[in-house]
């Protein structure tokens, strides 16, 4: 395992932009899950040829890495001034909650031991911005464990698509946001009966427990019955076994099941519900609130988030349409 990436995983499980693309196209812990077996492909590059007109779902490795590298750092005052960041930096290692099982936010790469995607390059550069290089050590979670992990001190941080809801900050903190997502349709791909989430009445639908999925979909389709899982795989599974005729879940969880898979599925309509914030959590009330979103504010101003965005998911599903940059703190 390289210097630059030192990664324990540790156990348990748990998998997370906006927009759909053609014949590639159509994505964590919706706050929710997305698993894969299969692993971004080492340092290929996703150059396309002339003439090529679908989207290359390889991750550019290289560009990441360096992307990564070139981040900013935090001077020794900043630091100082926050306990949270101080703690991190004595430990001389981030330990955060996250997933290795997102196509598009956070895959293990099990040829070089390298997770990558837009979660892990967030996490990956604020490691870089504490510590001077980027150490993580990177503990598992599921859309039930991530309060956890942080309540019982076993991370500093949860990377995993975490949504922010008023709810959750009861229990947690949370930095950012630093993305937004809505609720999409995943359907296999020779369906058409189902078109939009008008459609879901009286049909069974797939939906993650710990996620937002549920709620959601109990407003906007209240026809509809519910069949709970507790990981995306499982609930997939479900949708390719036809014990389920659809999977709601966040819009950047189903382009991820069609990068990975394409020809698989498609995205049913357009997504629906409110603009979904994700957030990095922290413990309840940790003063690293501030820290981290003054980071998140660095790499907004200085076109790192854009770039990161670009090669993780720009680039891999067709979308040229860079998403509005968050309202870090709102």
């Amino acid at each position: 395992m390289s210097k630059n990436l030192s990664q324990q995983v540790v156990l348990d499980r748990r998998g997370f932009v906006a927009a759909t693309f053609a014949t590639v196209a159509g994505l964590g812990l919706a706050g929710c899950s997305d698993t894969s077996a299969e692993a971004d492909k080492g340092s290929a590059a996703s150059s396309k040829s002339p003439d090529d007109t679908k989207a290359s779902t390889t991750l550019d490795a290289k560009a990441f890495d360096k992307l990564v590298d070139n981040g900013p750092k935090a001077d020794d005052d900043a630091i100082a001034a926050s306990t949270w960041a101080t703690a991190v930096k004595n430990a001389g290692v981030f330990k955060i909650g996250s997933v290795q099982t997102s196509t598009l936010f956070s895959l293990l790469n099990e040829k070089d031991g390298k997770t990558r995607g837009f979660d892990a390059g967030i996490a990956q550069l604020l490691s870089n911005y504490i510590l001077g290089e980027n150490k993580i050590e990177i503990t598992q979670v599921t859309s039930d464990t991530r309060e956890s992990v942080l309540q019982n001190g076993q991370v500093d941080a949860v990377f995993a698509t975490y949504t922010i809801t008023d709810e959750r900050k009861k229990l947690v903190s949370f930095a950012g946001p630093y993305y937004y997502t809505q609720q999409a349709i995943l359907v296999l791909a020779d369906n058409d009966d189902i078109k939009s989430v008008d459609d879901l009445a009286d049909k069974n639908v797939a939906v993650q427990s710990g996620s937002n999925g549920p709620a959601i979909l109990e407003k906007f389709a209240p026809k509809a019955s519910q069949q709970e899982f507790k990981t995306d795989e499982e609930a997939r599974q479900a949708l390719q076994q036809g014990r389920v005729d659809a999977y709601v879940i966040d819009n950047n969880m189903q382009q991820s099941s069609l990068v990975r898979e394409p020809g698989k599925y498609k995205i049913a309509g357009k997504p629906f519900g409110n603009k979904e914030p994700y957030g990095i959590g922290l413990p309840l009330d940790s003063d690293g609130v501030a820290f981290v979103n003054d980071f998140l504010k660095k790499i907004e101003d200085d076109g790192t988030w854009t770039k990161l965005w670009q090669i993780c998911i720009g680039d891999r599903t067709g979308d040229t349409n860079v998403p509005e940059l968050p309202e870090v703190g709102a």
